[in-house]
């Protein structure tokens, strides 16, 4: 091989290896953004529940109230 054929190959390897590691690093900036997306789902899902059981908890004592009004 030549001069120029050796310089033409570790380019073509330093852009293969270029190329490999933008992919490797675009899929870790996704995967990263999918784990902030699933952990902000499970926060809006726990804020739910909360929310849900808040109410749950209002219409107790709602219920409760009505009840002792009754028996008064």
């Amino acid at each position: 091989m030549g001069f120029m054929e050796d310089a033409k190959e570790t380019a073509e390897t330093a852009g293969r290896k270029i190329q490999d590691k933008f992919e490797d690093t675009a899929d870790a900036i996704g995967d990263k953004i999918d784990e902030k997306k699933a952990d902000a789902e499970v926060k809006r899902a726990e804020a739910e529940v909360k929310k849900a059981e808040a109410e749950r908890e209002s219409v107790e004592k709602r219920n409760e109230l009505k009840e002792k009004m009754r028996d008064i």
